[in-house]
């Protein structure tokens, strides 16, 4: 019982921290939106598309922590990665680079 209450309690803050960078980060972006995506034995990859096209992205033990991390941020949960949420999405020169250089 007492490993459970542990568990939880780390779960909780772990909640509350994503929470709070996932609020801050939309705060200094004008607002944003956010897909869960299940990374394997990582967890979960939080990612963020703020009002102004930035982005950016963190990583949660599971799933249903960084669900309950968007939702105590308030902010709107995207179910995939597509269409206009992916178009708002602002890349510059150093994305591109990256991009065609996994290419070589």
């Amino acid at each position: 019982m007492a490993e459970t209450q542990q568990v939880d309690a780390r779960a909780e803050r772990t909640v509350k921290r994503l929470a709070h960078q996932i609020s801050a980060f939309a705060k200094a972006h004008g607002g944003a939106g956010g897909n869960v995506a299940y990374i394997g034995e990582l967890g979960a990859r939080i990612a963020l598309v703020g009002e102004d096209g930035e982005w950016g992205n963190l990583v949660a033990p599971s799933v249903g922590i960084a669900q309950q991390a968007m939702e105590k941020a308030g902010v709107t949960a995207h179910e995939s990665f597509d269409g206009e949420f992916a178009a708002s999405v602002k890349t510059g020169p150093y994305e591109w680079k990256r991009m065609a250089g996994i290419q070589i």
